[in-house]
């Protein structure tokens, strides 16, 4: 599976001009047996005028599921990204887990996931450099209107540190694709 999206904006206003540029890339390759699924999503995205980034940022994410039943998996991963927009030079974390797919429909597929990680974070704007064990607990919704040529994803993601739940991460991805054609999508 193969999938990538890319958008590009531009306007002029007598000379003041703005642009973005935005890409994520996406692939999955599976095992004959279709036990073994390997992952890796990466996005970029820029945002600048005059010669300023408002958002300069990117993300790659590597990730290994191994089905050790139809409801059990085991997981891990690892991944990279720099956000200047939310100040993060770097942010780099390793994880491992298990994923529950409590729900597998024909169109509709649900899954909880809990998994530890490891996080290196660096701000040169802060002058900090932490290493964090965090916590990371995920629901996963995958709703599919093969009628309406219409798909769902919903994630929402708790990432607490272990040594002080105060301290937390809630992240959502939420994204509806509407299908052009058989290559073609809206979302």
């Amino acid at each position: 599976v193969f999938n990538s999206d890319l958008s590009f904006s531009y306007s002029d206003v007598d000379g003041e001009y703005y642009y973005r540029i935005s890409n994520v890339l996406s692939t999955q390759l599976k095992s004959k047996d279709l036990r073994k699924i390997y992952f890796l999503i990466g996005n970029y995205k820029l945002v600048r005028t005059q010669g300023q980034d408002f958002q300069n940022s990117w993300f790659l994410h590597l990730r290994f599921n191994y089905k050790i039943t139809n409801l059990v998996r085991l997981e891990a991963f690892v991944q990279s990204q720099s956000d200047k927009l939310l100040v993060i030079d770097s942010r780099n974390l390793t994880g491992f887990g298990v994923r529950f797919k409590l729900i597998s429909k024909e169109h509709v597929k649900l899954y909880l996931g809990n998994a530890y990680m490891y996080e290196e974070e660096k701000s040169d704007a802060f002058n900090t450099n932490k290493f964090n064990h965090r916590n990371s607990s995920y629901i996963s919704l995958t709703a599919a209107f093969p009628e309406k040529n219409i798909s769902i994803l919903n994630t929402l993601y708790y990432q607490p540190l272990y040594n002080d739940f105060n301290n937390y991460r809630i992240l959502e991805q939420f994204k509806v694709d509407v299908s052009l054609s058989e290559h073609l999508s809206v979302f």
